[in-house]
């Protein structure tokens, strides 16, 4: 008996190895995929995800065929959940010279967003340490980081803005050539689908993230988004994957948002016109920013749902997961919030420590170090489960 005892005993650790293997080794399949789809959305072919060349709708194709292909059911009858907004685009010239010195795009200056076409030549006088002024409707700015994003509006005055860094010379002349685009009716999808619930299909916890970046500024520079948000769209089609493989007792929704730079449009038209029912919705876990993770990370909407945020942290304690979980309070600065003001609870995940790029070329995938993505996703994977008891 004793005997045979032990070759249970034996069977079993080898099972149990063997399960923790595939387990690991999935997660590892898990990782590789997440690059390759990181990779793939900061690629020059969807261009900053954004307003010209057709970035954001390549973008939004590309994440269809994903959920396709991972057996994503579309919410209603299509995947694709189109509206319209203003959006003000830099398509073509991006040429500027300071004391006859041109300007890389994106690296040395950036033009601010709302600024119209202008084609000029002027001398620069100085208002202070920072700010020159060549014409009553053009300013150039001296900034330690270049931080660029979407406007909706188009102003009368340009400004530019050059990284004092990487120019020393106090600014005297400046030749500017900037063609924008104003557009009245840009077209944009959120990419909406989800699994069918074994036992509770009324019961929908949601996973989002946005998927539009910056787009281009010029016709040769591209904002690649690697952080925000590629990190956050490739972790939910990884998210997608697992449960297409392991069917819940909820339904599981999956969006991907359009147009959260230009102020969580994408978000505020879905919560206007939903395609599943809000009430139905009993959790929301929103990803944007989670490329990193080296010094933990934050749960926005914490302290309005203590219980959850709680429940998040028992089981990152008994897991041994993150280093360490920073609540916030309630805030405008991702998708979840047009949820929570029409009552759906949730909670907006982002990760801290690694790179310091944010809204500039210099966020690419090469530099995204993904210290916590399995980490996190064995969370949000545990989180979830524990919400469906």
């Amino acid at each position: 008996m004793q005997i045979v005892a032990m070759q249970v005993s034996s069977a079993k650790r080898t099972l149990l190895f063997t399960f923790l293997f595939l387990s690991v080794n999935g997660l590892a399949q898990d990782s590789t995929y997440v690059q390759k789809t990181i990779n793939m959305l900061t690629s020059k072919a969807f261009w900053g995800r954004g307003y010209t060349k057709g970035g954001m709708a390549k973008a939004a194709d590309f994440l269809s065929q994903e959920y396709f292909k991972i057996g994503l059911l579309p919410m209603n009858d299509s995947y694709k959940q189109d509206f319209k907004f203003p959006v003000n685009t830099f398509p073509g010239k991006m040429l500027i010279e300071i004391n006859g010195k041109k300007l890389t795009p994106g690296k040395d200056f950036i033009v601010n967003n709302e600024s119209p076409s202008i084609n000029k030549k002027a001398d620069l006088k100085k208002i202070d340490s920072t700010r020159f002024q060549a014409l009553p409707n053009l300013e150039v700015l001296l900034k330690d980081k270049l931080t660029w994003s979407v406007a909706s509006e188009l102003s009368t005055q340009t400004s530019i803005q050059i990284n004092k860094k990487n120019f020393k010379e106090i600014p005297k002349t400046i030749n500017i050539n900037i063609e924008s685009k104003f557009i009245s009716d840009f077209k944009a999808s959120n990419i909406c689908g989800f699994l069918k619930g074994t036992k509770y299909p009324d019961s929908i916890l949601l996973i989002t993230a946005h998927y539009d970046h910056l787009g281009g500024m010029g016709s040769e520079t591209y904002f690649p988004g690697a952080n925000d948000n590629a990190a956050g769209v490739a972790t939910l089609l990884s998210l997608a994957k697992y449960y297409a493989k392991n069917p819940q007792p909820y339904s599981i929704g999956f969006i991907c948002f359009a147009a959260e730079e230009a102020g969580l449009l994408g978000s505020r038209y879905f919560v206007e016109n939903p395609k599943v029912e809000l009430s139905k919705i009993k959790f929301l876990i929103n990803l944007d920013l989670v490329g990193t993770g080296e010094s933990g990370m934050t749960v926005v909407n914490a302290s309005v749902y203590p219980k959850a945020f709680a429940l998040l942290n028992e089981i990152n304690v008994e897991q041994k997961l993150i280093s360490k979980i920073n609540p916030r309070g309630k805030a405008a600065n991702s998708d979840h919030y047009f949820f929570t003001e029409k009552g759906v609870p949730a909670f907006f995940f982002y990760t801290q420590g690694g790179i310091t790029a944010y809204h500039d070329v210099f966020d690419k995938p090469e530099t995204l170090p993904l210290t916590e993505y399995n980490d996190l996703f064995k969370l949000i994977i545990s989180f979830n489960k524990r919400m469906m008891k």
